[in-house]
């Protein structure tokens, strides 16, 4: 299959774009009285107006044709059928099975994986009730107070992510801790909050191997030993999520205290799987179904609605319209909710790891931009930091709003004010102020120009009711599923981050080089040989 941007559906689009230069968003609005509701779109709870962008019907006509004159139809099918699109490691990509109801059936070479997930979700309810319920006991018989997470990657933004939007539906005096960074500060500051009686870790690593996860939970084991005076005590204080039954055995955990995946399950998509262990234990396995339930509903849309009416094919193909056509490089995502504070770094990874690529599927430079540099922040916080630059700075940064009706807490003057500003901003980013507005207020004529504000800057604003178990799976799936389509659309691996590893191999080389007592044969470049030799001498 030729490359999408030599398709007559790129062509016309490049074309098109050159029209809509000159036109802006009031004009489009003042055009068309139900812009709004031509361009607003559905799917479970989530209420999706992409009418601030700068399109037409024959943007999202020509967009849609990209679409369909590429791989995306065909990957999806590949993809609920348990083909292993991830080709560079031979795997099957099925996020989706981990959310998909008892009696679906869905198969990985042959074998039919649904059951499989849900006896690993009935472990977990189990391990998660008997923490709950104050019947698991610690080793000096005193109940679990404290979980901690330890892991990095997919592995800790997923379930921290969840656990601070979800945090209201959590058991009062039962609290969850992340720890990810290598950084012994971060393994520090969590445990010096903590009693070593009352707490459990949740070690999460798929090969129990992961660098950065083994050193944090040996300190964390360490601590623990050292206040409680037995190696015994680990039996009670650590579970594991895993693959690696011995690895997992020789750490000191009983296996029987281990939950399982799989490897057709992504670091990056598996909040979802044995990895939400810690959020499940928060907020119980019932909300976790709930959870579960709210991706399933998107991923049923994903599946089966025309692509004209896919709302995660359209916000993807809205996000090629600008990073392809409009030389975006970036896209924000602000939640107006605090709950949603690390939403934007978690879909950080998602998209950047996912679509950061630059070859295609058979291994050829890819002939378009791919994956965009993903930021943000919650409003109102954002709106006192870079907003400036989103109003009146020379980058075009397409961003999406999302905010929610009813929040979880008990002050809506706070949630009111909050909503204000959600939708002030979107209309402030559409439309702008021109000059002559500004002079009509009698602004000075030494400020008039720096208080225009161009308008013409594209968002999406997507509404809930409330952010609650079912809504935060349904806003997950959403990503995911534009992230797919984007990379099917490029024709790039979403599944597959060698990115990741190169980094990785030369710190296990410089390791000991910068332990070893004597200075050994340094055979790096010369800046990295000289800020090796700088640590040594300076190093404790």
């Amino acid at each position: 299959m030729p490359p999408i941007s030599a398709t007559p559906a790129w062509t016309a689009l490049t074309a098109h774009r050159a029209e809509l230069e000159s036109v802006t968003l009031r004009e489009l609005f003042a055009a068309d009285p139900d812009r709004a509701t031509r361009h607003t779109h559905r799917v479970g709870d989530l209420v999706v107006d992409a009418s601030k962008h700068r399109i037409t019907g024959e943007t999202v006509s020509w967009l849609v044709a990209l679409a369909e004159n590429s791989p995306l139809v065909a990957r999806r099918a590949a993809m609920f059928a348990g083909e292993p699109i991830n080709s560079t490691e031979g795997r099957a990509v099925l996020h989706v099975a981990l959310r998909a109801p008892q009696g679906v059936r869905i198969e990985v070479d042959g074998v039919d994986v649904v059951p499989e997930v849900h006896a690993t979700l009935a472990k977990m309810a189990a391990l998660a009730r008997s923490v709950r319920s104050g019947a698991w006991l610690g080793s000096t018989g005193r109940p679990i107070r404290d979980v901690v997470n330890i892991g990095i990657g997919g592995s800790d933004l997923g379930p921290a992510m969840a656990y601070q939007a979800l945090r209201s539906f959590g058991s009062p005096g039962l609290r969850c801790h992340f720890v990810s960074n290598v950084d012994g500060a971060d393994v520090a500051s969590v445990l010096a909050e903590l009693d070593p009686a009352t707490t459990l870790f949740v070690v999460s690593s798929k090969t129990f191997t992961t660098i950065e996860t083994l050193t944090n939970a040996r300190s964390a084991k360490a601590w623990l030993v050292g206040a409680l005076g037995s190696e015994a005590a680990v039996a009670q204080h650590f579970v594991a999520v895993s693959t690696n039954a011995d690895a997992v055995a020789g750490f000191g955990i009983d296996p029987a205290n281990m939950v399982g995946f799989w490897d057709w399950v992504g670091g990056r998509y598996s909040v979802d799987s044995a990895i939400g262990l810690s959020l499940m234990i928060a907020i119980g396995p019932e909300a976790f179904g709930e959870f579960l339930a709210g991706f399933r509903t998107v991923d049923e849309h994903f599946a089966t609605a025309p692509l004209a009416e896919n709302v995660p094919v359209l916000l993807a193909l809205l996000g090629i319209w600008y990073a392809n056509f409009w030389n975006a490089a970036s896209y924000a995502v602000l939640p107006y909710a605090q709950e949603l504070a690390r939403f934007p770094a978690y879909l950080q990874q998602l998209d950047m790891e996912s679509n950061g690529k630059s070859v295609t599927l058979d291994g050829s430079p890819v002939t378009t931009a791919t994956g965009p540099i993903v930021w943000g922040e919650p409003g109102t916080n954002g709106q006192h930091a870079f907003y400036q630059l989103l109003h009146q700075g020379t980058h075009l940064v397409p961003c999406d709003m999302i905010g929610f009706a009813r929040p979880n807490h008990s002050l809506p003057v706070h949630h009111d004010l909050l909503m204000a500003n959600l939708f002030a901003q979107s209309e402030a980013l559409a439309f702008g102020k021109p000059l002559a507005e500004v002079q009509a207020e009698g602004i000075a004529p030494h400020q008039q120009h720096h208080r225009v504000f161009p308008g013409n800057r594209p968002s999406t604003t997507i509404l809930a009711p409330q952010l609650t178990p079912s809504v935060l799976g349904q806003l997950i799936a959403l990503y995911e599923h534009k992230v797919f389509v984007q990379g099917a659309i490029w024709g790039i691996n979403s599944f597959d981050q060698w990115g990741v590893e190169l980094g990785k191999a030369l710190a296990n080389r410089i390791t000991p080089e910068l332990t070893a007592p004597d200075e050994p044969g340094l055979h790096h470049d010369s800046s990295t040989n000289q800020l090796i030799r700088w640590y040594r001498e300076h190093r404790a």
